[in-house]
C-alpha cells in the first residue's frame, strides 16, 4: 500500500496561524474501488478564505475539522483509473489539496487540457482567475472608461483585476499593496496607471492623490481603512464589488464609519462568492486564456516547495509575503 503525507489542523488558531496549529502526518493510501482514481498531486493552493474555515463558526462553506486533513484546490496525474472517463496521465483539477495522493470518485475530478503549467489551473485560469473576472465584469458592472481601484492588488485575484480593467478599456486603474517592490510591480510590470503602498500613511490621503477626480469601481480584498477610504473617494452611482476583507481574518479591525456616504452617492455594494459563478468558467478560459497565452496577462507566482512547508506559505499568504498567486509545489 502507498504510503502518503498530508496536513491535518491541530488546534484552531487565535489570530495568525502559528506552526503548532498545523500536523504533517504519514497515512495509508487506498487503493481505488471501481468508479474511483488515484492521483498523485503536483501542486495545490494556499488562499485567504481557508483562513476563516479554521474557525469553528457557521459560514458559507463548513469550518475544517481539528485532527483530520485540511483541503484545498490542487492539480495532480491520474496514476491509477477505475474509471472510464480518466486515464493514467491525466492532468486534473480537485479539491484534495494538503496532501500528496487523492483517492476518490472520477466524477470530483476535472480533466485538464494541458495548455498551460499546472499551477495555472490555481490561479489565472482557476479559481482566483475566475474571481476576478467575475467580480469586476459581473458584479461591479466596469465599463469602458471607468476609473477601477483595487486593494490587494499585487495578490492572485487583485493583480488580475487590474489586468482586465485595462485590457477592457478603463480609463485609470489604481491598485494598492503592501511594499515599494510591488508598488513597482503593478505599475511597471502589470500595467496599473497609478499604485501605492498602504504602509506609507493613511490609505483614504493616499487614494485621494492617487484617484484626485474619484473611482467609478472599487473591488475590495481588503476591508478596513481600503473600505473606509474608497466610500470617500466614490464617484456618485459608484459599484463595489466585496470579494474580502483579509485585513480582518486574523483581528477585528475598525469598519467603515462613512456608511452614510452610500446613500447620497448612491453606491451599489455587492459581496459575492464566486462558487455561485461556475457556469463563466468557460468564458474566462476562452477570453483570459487567451490572453494569458498572448502574453498580455501577466500571471505572477511565489512558489513554496515541499507539503511540509505549506503551513507556512499559507502563513506568509496572509502577511502578504507573496506577490500573485502563492502555491506549494509536491
Amino acid at each position: 500500500m502507498t504510503v502518503g503525507r498530508e496536513i491535518h489542523l491541530a488546534s484552531r488558531p487565535v489570530g495568525m496561524p502559528t506552526p503548532d496549529n498545523f500536523r504533517l502526518v504519514e497515512v495509508d493510501v487506498p487503493e481505488p474501488a471501481e468508479g474511483q482514481v488515484k492521483v498523485r498531486n503536483l501542486v495545490m493552493s494556499v488562499d485567504p478564505y481557508m483562513r476563516g474555515r479554521m474557525n469553528d463558526v457557521k459560514s458559507y462553506v463548513p469550518p475544517f475539522a481539528v485532527d483530520a486533513v485540511l483541503d484545498g484546490g490542487a492539480v495532480g496525474e491520474v496514476v491509477e483509473s477505475r474509471s472510464p472517463d480518466l486515464k493514467p496521465g491525466d492532468l486534473v483539477l480537485h479539491g484534495y489539496g494538503w496532501r500528496e495522493w487523492a483517492v476518490d470518485d472520477a466524477r470530483r475530478f476535472r480533466r485538464l487540457d494541458p495548455v498551460a503549467p499546472p499551477s495555472a489551473f490555481l490561479g489565472v485560469l482557476g479559481m482566483p482567475g475566475l474571481t476576478a473576472y467575475v467580480g469586476l465584469l459581473d458584479i461591479a458592472a466596469m465599463k469602458p472608461g471607468d476609473t477601477v481601484f483595487v486593494s490587494g492588488a499585487a495578490g492572485a485575484v487583485g493583480s488580475l483585476v487590474g489586468q482586465l480593467a485595462r485590457l477592457k478599456g478603463a480609463a485609470r486603474v489604481i491598485g494598492s499593496a503592501g511594499s515599494a517592490a510591488k508598488v513597482a510591480h503593478l505599475t511597471g510590470d502589470l500595467g496599473f496607471d497609478a499604485a501605492f503602498n498602504y504602509r506609507d500613511g493613511d490609505v483614504s490621503r493616499l487614494l485621494k492623490q492617487a484617484a484626485p477626480d474619484g473611482i467609478d469601481v472599487y473591488f475590495d480584498n481588503v476591508g478596513g481603512d481600503h473600505l473606509t477610504a474608497a466610500i470617500a473617494r466614490a464617484k456618485l452611482f459608484a459599484r463595489f464589488a466585496l470579494c474580502g476583507a483579509i485585513s480582518a481574518y486574523n483581528e477585528p479591525v475598525p469598519g467603515p464609519d462613512n456608511m452614510a456616504l452610500l446613500i447620497g452617492k448612491r453606491i451599489t455594494m455587492r459581496g459575492f462568492i464566486v462558487s455561485d459563478h461556475n457556469d463563466r468558467m468557460a468564458d474566462l478560459i476562452r477570453e483570459v486564456g487567451a490572453w494569458y497565452a498572448a502574453g498580455e496577462i501577466k500571471a505572477e507566482e511565489t512558489v513554496v516547495e515541499g507539503l511540509e512547508n505549506a503551513p507556512e506559505a499559507f502563513a506568509g499568504l496572509l502577511r502578504g509575503a507573496n506577490t500573485g498567486k502563492m502555491v506549494v509545489k509536491l
